[in-house]
């Protein structure tokens, strides 16, 4: 029922317009008028007691007036009389209702009333909006919005959906694709998503024939599962999304109790969810179109060799500085392919073995054009070819632009041009022959590395649970650290061996026990960073346990006014590299975050994050390790200049088991962290050396 109605609403064969007016300069007057402009072929039936027909349509007093039951109900009533026109609808079994009117939750408590007054009167008809400019299937020429941006005579129509939760980007992505010949097959604004949301349109698109490639324009996920299930239905389809989110405040990371939270934040959560289903996340604006225009050609990326073809030398190294910032590479041609171009040299003009490769006259020369894309795409040395468009080429753009529409059926690589003049027209003659055109090197950049994300990505494979561990009864609220490492303990966490003490003799007894020099720290739940209080010592002698213990107490004391009466003596873990291991929760979900550790961890902020899926499930080693790959300084776990190669294994099953802890606990676990786990040499495993977990009441 669900998918018919959303698919009724995207292609309806009738539309009742609710408030429409005959003046098309008001808001109310546009819905039809668009309509009929744009070509819909279904019935139109505006409704207004005050008037008798609006361009020839007969006007139809009121809802049970019509002749027949709408698809679609296109409201423009106001937020106070909108549910009333929404109740009538679903009475008379409408599909689908769009309401326009703004008013509703986003003005605070009474528009949260009017919302509620909403959702009841349209029972189980489905709703877009409030607060939306509605939507535009440009595929079928439908038109059900009042968006003043939509009075342009011809829409670039293409294979993009766009998807925005806010309707007024709608229209300045419509109106910056349409002169660059971007093609777009459907706008949806979702706006409050009372009820349809970005993840029942995702799903949509997912199986639309018209939509290879999804953007999104992301303000939250409300519902994150269902947003995750649609997202990796279009990416199993083979339909890449990408998304632009805005907010990226990480003001809340603040005032988190462990250094995970602070690393963790709102905007971090989001990353670790896109890459996880599949999702290319835009940086900008602009990216929000460059990207999904590269990906529409639906050409593969394999690697990162991209040839550049130029006909004017400074061009060409701006693209290439733009792509080798980026980690692409720009290799000079191999001996065959090097002879290819050489055969094709008429003078001594070109620069047709090196890259950039410069055919200095090829704007005039189009077989040497063609012949030179032929051989770039042809070479076993490059992955994607970048065409520079210089000023030489503007004298003949068709005639250009059909000599590199020529070459493309040869191959699947990516073929993408710099226009480096500013020639609109010529970009978007470009685009519209295959051909993503950009006016910036570093666009360029920006789509190919969208689409080798797309080809790189696989999606996670988790492990269930399995058998739930035995656990005793567990306290609320802060842990100390020697309860927390008691808790990863149970799940299988290695942690250092320690003894609880209250003396100084009871300190030097035990230090004496382990045979070695040790740790001293304060053990209280209500200290958690205890190094910044003075709370820890490392590399003690038996000999020095007493006195620094004593000296401990004070400046613990004077630094946080807690007398502390309990203390940790700790064995010293030496020749590991050190690691954080946490979980962040928040509303997308539960994560699990992997970095640098120690007492520098929120300074270097070398972390990796994953998001557990809901329904009992933890990571396995093969993501484990996946997550310590992506780290910057995973150089120092493998090797670096000399240094013996870490317990990898070890490192994935601590992470492995802490995520199993995680998910078992759930909602119970507000914050845990081990920082550091120190990872000793391959065969010598790891050490948990601190813990923080903080548990929810049970109530």
């Amino acid at each position: 029922m669900t998918l018919d109605a959303i698919s009724r609403l995207l292609k309806p064969r009738s539309v009742a317009v609710i408030g429409a007016s005959a003046d098309t300069k008001k808001t109310a007057g546009r819905p039809v008028a668009y309509l009929r402009k744009h070509g819909f072929t279904g019935d139109i039936y505006p409704v207004n007691p005050r008037v008798d027909n609006i361009d020839g349509l007969p006007c139809y007093a009121d809802i049970a007036s019509l002749p027949a039951v709408p698809d679609v109900g296109i409201v423009l009533l106001s937020a106070e009389r909108a549910h009333l026109a929404v109740r009538e609808l679903a009475q008379r079994g409408t599909a689908s209702a769009i309401v326009l009117a703004s008013g509703f939750t986003e003005i605070g408590a009474e528009g949260a009333r009017r919302q509620a007054q909403l959702i009841e009167a349209a029972g189980d008809m489905r709703l877009l909006g409030p607060n939306t400019i509605g939507l535009v299937n440009l595929t079928d020429n439908i038109v059900l919005s009042a968006s003043g941006a939509l009075e342009m005579d011809h829409f670039p129509v293409g294979s993009i959906g766009v998807v925005s939760q806010s309707g007024g980007i709608l229209g300045a992505l419509l109106s910056r694709a349409a002169p660059r010949g971007i093609g777009l097959s459907k706008l949806i604004s979702t706006s409050n998503e009372v009820d349809l949301d970005l993840a029942d349109f995702i799903d949509y698109l997912a199986d639309d024939e018209a939509t290879k490639v999804i953007a999104l324009y992301v303000e939250s996920v409300r519902n994150p599962d269902k947003f995750r299930a649609a997202a990796l239905k279009a990416a199993r389809a083979g339909k890449p999304v990408v998304a632009f989110k805005i907010g990226r405040s990480e003001a809340g990371a603040k005032a988190a109790v462990s250094h995970t939270g602070a690393l963790a934040g709102a905007d971090r959560m989001y990353d670790a969810l896109f890459r996880q289903v599949g999702i290319i996340r835009a940086q900008s604006f602009g990216d929000l179109l460059d990207i999904p225009a590269a990906l529409a050609t639906g050409r593969v990326l394999r690697g990162n060799r991209v040839a550049i073809l130029t006909s004017t030398g400074g061009a060409g190294t701006l693209v290439s500085d733009s792509l080798g910032v980026s980690g692409f590479e720009t290799p000079t041609p191999d001996a065959e392919t090097a002879a290819r171009l050489r055969a094709l040299q008429t003078g001594d003009h070109a620069a047709l073995d090196r890259n950039p490769i410069d055919v200095t006259l090829a704007g005039l020369q189009p077989d040497l054009l063609r012949g030179a894309i032929c051989a770039l795409l042809a070479s076993p040395s490059y992955d994607a070819l970048t065409i520079i468009i210089g000023s030489s080429s503007l004298a003949m753009p068709e005639l250009m632009a059909g000599a590199i529409q020529d070459c493309l059926p040869g191959s699947d690589k990516p073929v993408i041009a710099f226009v480096s003049p500013h020639a609109p027209s010529v970009a978007a003659l470009l685009t519209q022959r295959g051909v993503p055109a950009f006016s910036a090197a570093e666009s360029c950049t920006v789509a190919l590395a969208g689409m080798l994300q797309h080809t790189d990505w696989k999606e996670p494979v988790s492990s269930p649970l399995g058998a739930p561990i035995e656990l005793a009864d567990l306290p609320e609220g802060s842990l100390d650290e020697a309860q927390a490492k008691q808790l990863f303990a149970c799940f299988g966490v290695p942690c250092t061996r320690e003894s609880i003490v209250t003396t100084s003799t009871d300190a030097e007894q035990a230090a004496h026990a382990f045979g070695g020099r040790v740790v001293l720290k304060v053990l209280s739940g209500e200290i958690t960073h205890k190094s910044d209080v003075g709370g820890v010592a490392v590399n003690l002698t038996p000999d020095q346990i007493g006195p620094r213990l004593q000296a401990m107490t004070t400046e613990v004391k004077a630094k946080t006014g807690v007398s502390p009466q309990r203390f940790l003596i700790q064995e010293m873990v030496s020749g590991g590299t050190e690691v954080i291991v946490g979980m962040h929760r928040d509303p997308l979900g539960t994560a699990i975050l992997v970095g640098m550790g120690g007492v520098t961890a929120e300074l270097y902020k070398d972390t990796t994050m994953r998001l557990l899926p809901s329904g009992g499930y933890a990571l396995n080693e093969e993501e484990a390790l996946a997550m310590v790959r992506e780290l910057k300084s995973w150089p120092l776990l493998d090797g670096y200049r000399g240094r013996p190669k870490a317990d990898l294994q070890a490192l994935a099953s601590a992470i492995v088991a802490f995520s199993r802890m995680a998910a078992q606990l759930g909602e119970r676990l507000t914050e845990a962290e081990i920082n550091p786990v120190f990872v000793l040499p391959a065969g010598h495993g790891v050490r948990a050396a601190d813990g923080v977990v903080v548990l929810a009441s049970t109530s």
